[in-house]
């Protein structure tokens, strides 16, 4: 059975900034795997856009090389933000090619804990062992489906999530469920598909980002005032967002500060551009879903209040709820050896969890350091801390780019693994 020294598990942006990151730690033996930007890809709806600033949408390199400016010079591309979800996706398979041109797409289907480490099943069969793992495997398995819709068939009701092309929804009546990013977007490339679009949502209304308020504050305060109330992290209203940004000093505060400020920061909201493309959508706001049921090939929804209608399909942007216990590749004893809290793991420095060697990126880790693990600028941090655990102290050199070797300097490779 072959052995090597960590193991990522997902190529997504977090799974992509980990391995060049890691990859400058010398005779650091890595197996990546997964297929390149997959959620991105197949459970994205084609039109949209990312929320998040340009500043916020870069995949982190520890040489800030591969950036968007970078993708944009070689491929002659001509893009701003909000960045085209197609654009975004190219740029991250363009970043893998450069970072990981040895990633390895097939399926982990099995991760096991093995006296040396870790065991690691591949789908065709393959075994091999790991001293380190690093779980990047993305927000997939979390969709959430509210409970009284979890008995209607896919025909009927669908989350965001599953879909990629709402051109089938075209002459269709649909209802919309939520009041964040993605029912919203949803429903305008719905609406612009051909469909008949609603919007529904508990809240009884709607947050609005990059508004003429943010804009108008930047304006009279200045970049450099508003710099520091802003971090190009992107993540939070102001002042918050420069401690959002600092994922070690925000989790040594009181656990109920951190779940307050979590709150403010990620609460759902859409952007501001999406205002003029839903004038023709209507949005009942302060309505809660009290019943659903099928009624033929069409399914009633009824909203408290006694509003209620027949429609072809219910789309739900009810967003997601992360719990690990989902990842179906990793073995149910491993998973419950893991210390937990609503579902997310407690993880420690270099975003390892209770087992030692085992480590989870991405939105998981926003219960120990932070909403910021939820967006792709979170990456960074990430993964300089990931890489920083593994390098250790002082049995690592850690290499970058350009970086001179002294004359006589030993290089050597990590033995604290």
């Amino acid at each position: 059975m072959s052995t090597c020294d960590v193991a990522i598990i997902g190529a997504g942006p977090y799974g992509l900034s980990a391995t060049a990151h890691l990859r400058r730690i010398r005779g650091l033996e890595m197996r990546v795997f997964g297929e390149t930007m997959s959620f991105w890809s197949h459970n994205m709806p084609g039109g949209m856009r990312l929320r998040s600033a340009w500043s916020a949408t870069h995949i982190a390199d520890p040489e800030n090389a591969l950036t968007l400016e970078a993708f944009q010079a070689v491929h002659g591309a001509h893009f701003s933000a909000p960045v085209p979800l197609d654009q975004f996706v190219q740029y991250g398979q363009w970043y893998q090619r450069n970072a990981a041109p040895d990633l390895d797409q097939r399926k982990i289907i099995r991760v096991e804990r093995n006296p040396a480490g870790f065991r690691l099943t591949v789908q065709d069969g393959e075994e091999f062992r790991s001293r380190h793992v690093i779980i990047a495997a993305g927000i997939g398995p979390f969709a959430w489906r509210p409970p009284e819709f979890q008995a209607l068939p896919s025909a009927l009701a669908t989350h965001t999530s599953e879909h990629h092309d709402f051109g089938k929804f075209a002459g269709k009546e649909v209802l919309v469920i939520g009041s964040g990013q993605s029912a919203l977007e949803s429903a305008a490339l719905l609406h612009e598909a051909g469909a008949q679009v609603e919007v529904a949502a508990r809240s009884r209304h709607i947050h609005w980002l990059q508004g003429w308020a943010s804009k108008t504050l930047h304006r009279r305060l200045g970049r450099f005032t508003a710099r520091l109330l802003y971090a190009p992290t992107d993540v939070g209203p102001a002042g918050i967002s420069q401690l959002m940004a600092r994922p070690d000093l925000l989790r040594r505060l009181p656990r109920a500060l951190q779940d307050k400020l979590r709150k403010r920061s990620v609460r759902p909201a859409g952007a501001r551009w999406l205002v003029e493309r839903l004038r023709k959508v209507p949005i009942n706001l302060g309505r809660s879903v009290v019943s659903v049921a099928p009624v033929g090939e069409r399914v009633k929804v009824r909203l408290d209040g006694q509003s209620e209608r027949t429609l072809d399909h219910v789309l739900l942007g009810t967003g997601f709820r992360t719990d690990i216990l989902k990842y179906e590749f990793v073995a149910p004893e491993l998973l419950q050896s893991i210390r937990q809290c609503n579902g997310y793991p407690w993880l420690k420095e270099g975003l390892e969890t209770s087992v030692p060697g085992l480590h989870i990126l991405g939105a998981p880790a926003a219960w120990s350091f932070g909403p910021l693990m939820q967006f792709v600028s979170g990456a960074r941090y990430a993964s300089h801390a990931l890489m920083q655990r593994i390098a250790g102290k002082p049995s690592a050199v850690v290499i970058r780019q350009g970086e001179p070797v002294a004359s006589g300097q030993e290089w050597t490779t990590l033995h604290r693994l």
